[in-house]
């Protein structure tokens, strides 16, 4: 990347894979096909496609998918012809074979994900995508359970991998900007490798912490149309291009072009965009995975008990996402000390 002139951020789109966990991972392929091309047209770097917990992870305790893993690859594939197509997975709901499935129907970038302090378990998987040839990139999820110094010793290990980006998710929506500027900074300082930075908005502040990763030297941020995702949803892509181009750091990425895809994600994807409502902020001051709210909610109503507590009593638990089974438990310990 060259140092003169101002920084390039390249965008990374998960609309089509986070935001899947908004609508119960039910997208067919006539919509996944009318965002990839208006995304495509806008120019965006990097359209992600997948079930909302990556490859492999269509399930009962996830939520199955309308469509499989191959239909949807194939399906975004053809609808690309700049963008290149992401993929999205997490050891122990995908495997190997799911990698190859992806490299064999199109996707260009593979991001291997695991728990903040669990690096060591994407050695195998990044190993897999360089073999494959395709981009190999390494993420931590539920990033703020864990320091600054931490991360970015996680992250290094991943680059010792093989991973050629690494980063933070801000699953829980928890962070504010100086604690995602103390991450990004310490990774940065880290490795030599793109650092990536993933937000989600349960306390209103996706796009200034994605603006704070970017100003402390993450150089691929992702954000969806509309903030289409899990729980309060991620940052906004159509407006983090305009805040991003305002501060300095150009994206390519044109802003009519990319305001239509965002019309046309709320047009084709969506009931209504994401909002910020009481149980995305209970998850965001808990720490809870942003695609608990669902589970949450249907646990809260079969139990009787205040889906805010609910999600309070998870985030004292510390409960990341994989473990959707204890939020049923949960919910009857908090009716049986109710009566």
């Amino acid at each position: 990347m060259s140092t003169s002139g101002p920084p390039q951020i390249l965008l990374h789109d998960p609309t089509l894979r986070d935001g899947h966990h908004a609508v119960g991972h039910q997208l067919d392929a006539d919509q996944l096909r009318a965002y990839a091309r208006a995304a495509d047209a806008a120019r965006v770097p990097v359209v992600e496609v997948g079930h909302g917990n990556g490859l492999g992870a269509s399930s009962l305790q996830t939520g199955r998918a309308h469509l499989d893993d191959a239909t949807m690859l194939i399906t975004v594939r053809e609808a690309l012809t700049s963008s290149r197509m992401g993929v999205f997975m997490a050891p122990g709901w995908g495997t190997s074979h799911d990698l190859e499935a992806a490299v064999r129907h199109g996707a260009d970038v593979v991001r291997i994900a695991a728990h903040c302090t669990e690096a060591d378990v994407t050695e195998r998987h990044l190993g897999v995508v360089r073999d494959l040839g395709a981009e190999a990139q390494g993420v931590l999820l539920m990033s703020h359970m864990t320091g600054p110094g931490r991360l970015a010793e996680q992250c290094a290990l991943m680059v010792e991998f093989g991973a050629q980006a690494v980063g933070i998710m801000d699953s829980a929506g928890h962070y504010l900007p100086a604690d995602v500027t103390e991450r990004i900074g310490a990774i940065a300082a880290a490795v030599d490798v793109d650092v990536i930075f993933h937000g989600h908005n349960n306390l209103g502040l996706a796009v200034a912490n994605s603006l704070a990763a970017a100003d402390a030297g993450a150089r691929i941020i992702d954000a969806t149309a509309r903030g289409f995702g899990a729980g309060a949803g991620n940052t906004q892509l159509e407006a983090l291009v305009p805040v991003l181009e305002r501060r300095g750091h150009t994206t390519g990425i044109g802003l009519r072009e990319v305001l239509a895809a965002a019309d046309i994600a709320a047009n084709r994807l969506m009931k209504a965009p994401p909002s910020i409502d009481s149980l995305a902020v209970a998850g965001g001051v808990a720490g809870v995975f942003s695609g608990f709210k669902r589970p949450v909610l249907a646990a809260a109503r079969a139990e009787g008990v205040d889906p805010v507590e609910l999600f309070l009593a998870l985030g004292e638990r510390q409960v990341i996402a994989g473990q959707e089974d204890l939020i049923g438990a949960v919910a009857r310990r908090l009716k049986a000390a109710a009566r």
